[in-house]
């Protein structure tokens, strides 16, 4: 868990609250003040995800992406500032055991839908994200090709 705290700042346009990235956990769960700044990019546009105090925002994270086999994706997205307000938010991340394998149902994965990605477990993920490459855009397919290069265990 986690508690996000955005100061306001008088010239807004030349700073974000966090850069744009894809969680690298299974779930997001959020939730935010009044001040909603969260953005999401759907069709290379950013949207501002309305603010309900009452909900909670979930978002995919790349774990969950895997799971799936690709069938779900990750989300995208960033936090922006205002010049007036500050923007809070309470995160929780879910995420799987450190001893459990991330794989795909059988299901999920055949002849139609292939194996998108390399079985792992959470630890790698997050020691990959801690001390080779920060979690952005590419972490996932970065991470991907490190754990098959390095022949890293599940």
């Amino acid at each position: 868990m986690r508690l996000n705290y955005y100061p306001p700042c008088q010239k807004p346009e030349l700073t974000l609250g966090t850069e744009p990235h894809y969680d690298p956990t299974s779930l997001t769960v959020l939730h935010q003040n009044s001040i909603s700044r969260l953005q999401v990019l759907v069709d290379n546009e950013w949207y501002s995800i309305r603010q309900n105090f009452n909900a909670f925002v979930v978002n995919i994270g790349n774990t969950f992406m895997a799971l799936s086999s690709g069938r779900y994706k990750s989300c995208l997205h960033r936090a922006v500032i205002n010049n007036k307000t500050p923007r809070k938010s309470l995160a929780f991340f879910l995420f799987p055991d450190n001893d459990k394998e991330v794989s795909p149902p059988t299901e999920l994965v055949y002849y139609k839908n292939p194996r998108l990605y390399p079985d792992f477990t959470w630890p790698a993920l997050l020691e990959f994200t801690q001390k080779h490459h920060r979690a952005d855009t590419n972490t996932f397919q970065a991470f991907s090709m490190w754990i098959q290069d390095n022949n890293v265990e599940a």
